[in-house]
């Protein structure tokens, strides 16, 4: 058994240490809002917090956790920064489908957490790595937008 937190709350994980985040997130403790893209850390979708550093949870073993905080798109809105990135999504209405979203607000509170006031090139180099197959970039950049200024 491992002990990790997950947003604020301590879980002991019966998966081994070599098991993705990703995987005992969503399969031992539930929390699905992160989801599965490509499995090699290229899409973003997957994307939580680990110490408030956005990271791939489909490439980091569980065992490398250790005592880090994770933070999953459950648990983001917590934080003032999550919470200004989620209201954000919902007032410009950021989302067509939906399924890269957890992982593209993921990074963008971890930008605007360590950058409050990004430019364009900060907000797409931060951003570079999350596709979306719908093509809402334009509107992310503006949610980011939007939240720095509120």
């Amino acid at each position: 058994m491992t002990a990790i937190t997950v947003n604020g709350k301590i879980y002991e994980v019966a998966s081994e240490a070599r098991t993705p985040l990703l995987w005992v997130l969503r399969d031992e403790l539930g929390l699905t809002g992160t989801k599965f893209g490509c499995g090699i850390a290229q899409c973003g979708v997957c994307t939580v917090h680990v110490d408030g550093v956005a990271v791939r949870s489909c490439q980091m073993p569980v065992g490398t956790v250790g005592q880090r905080a994770v933070t999953t798109i459950e648990g983001v809105g917590s934080t003032t920064v999550g919470a200004r990135v989620q209201k954000a999504w919902l007032d410009l209405e950021v989302v067509q489908c939906g399924y890269c979203q957890p992982g593209q607000i993921m990074a963008a509170a971890a930008l605007l957490a360590a950058n409050p006031d990004p430019d364009d090139n900060a907000i797409d180099a931060a951003m570079s790595g999350n596709l979306c197959r719908c093509g809402t970039y334009v509107r992310i950049r503006e949610g980011i937008k939007h939240a720095a200024r509120s």
